[in-house]
């Protein structure tokens, strides 16, 4: 039998990169599936090859709405009965990223993507999650959530860290009441976020990247563990590792930056 047969999950950022390959993964095991993404039509696509494999329900949007949030996680309710696991996925980045140069509005739309739509979803989960004495929240941040990151700018790396942050507060909450948290912070990983660089990755270090399916991979195994076991921090680094400074460094020497500050 399929290890996640007859749980019900909610995954956030689902119609590419990680989030994508988290649903197809946690379809395979055979769970219940609610997912939210902002491009309708990509999303539609990820819900019709999970459909494959069990029921899904698709809630095209942005997470950090939140009537969208409190519409989905009640007709998953009033649907399925109950949301037994909710994955954080949804992430962004923004061109222009040291601080310098980053924008108040990008500031705002990476914080609301990376972080505040994580806690609205963890927010209207919990009542019902409290109520069925037990629920596993994974949230998806980054190794720039470990240590700042140049590369991955000020804004991701404040999010990141938040979002280990917001993992903590809810365990030391929440336990409790039988609900656990997982953060989940993998190294460089080749999604199409990568794409949103000053400088992308070239084919050579794409290929020493993790993949989408790693970090699924890891979802899986935090979300199978019994009820008894909390995976509160699992970090995820591909073998070789780039050097992430040398990068920006030529990000600078190229003439990138600009002066944004008002």
């Amino acid at each position: 039998m399929p290890n996640l047969q007859g749980k019900v999950a909610l995954v956030t950022g689902a119609s590419t990169g990680m989030g994508r390959a988290i649903t197809v993964a946690m379809a395979a095991e055979g769970a219940t599936l609610g997912l939210v993404a902002r491009n309708a039509d990509r999303l539609e696509e990820a819900a019709a090859q999970a459909r494959t494999d069990g029921a899904v329900l698709a809630f095209p949007g942005d997470v950090a709405d939140n009537d969208l949030v409190k519409r989905v996680v009640l007709e998953m309710v009033e649907q399925f009965g109950r949301i037994d696991i909710l994955v954080n996925s949804a992430g962004t980045n923004s061109f222009h990223r040291n601080l310098a140069d980053l924008s108040i509005e990008d500031w705002n739309r990476v914080m609301s993507t990376n972080l505040t739509g994580a806690f609205l979803f963890t927010r209207h989960v919990l009542p019902h999650m409290r109520k069925a004495g037990k629920g596993l929240i994974i949230n998806i941040s980054s190794g720039a959530g470990l240590q700042p990151s140049a590369p991955a700018g000020a804004a991701y790396s404040a999010s990141k860290h938040a979002l280990h942050s917001l993992t903590g507060s809810i365990n030391a909450e929440e336990r409790r009441h039988g609900i656990r948290a997982s953060v989940i912070a993998p190294g460089e990983t080749d999604t199409p976020n990568l794409d949103l660089r000053p400088r992308p990755p070239s084919r050579e270090d794409l290929a020493k990247m993790l993949r989408p399916e790693d970090i699924a991979n890891a979802v899986i195994y935090v979300a199978t563990q019994p009820d008894s076991v909390a995976v509160e921090l699992l970090v995820i680094n591909p073998t070789v590792r780039r050097n992430y400074q040398s990068d920006y460094e030529r990000y600078v020497a190229e003439g990138h930056t600009r002066v944004a500050l008002d």
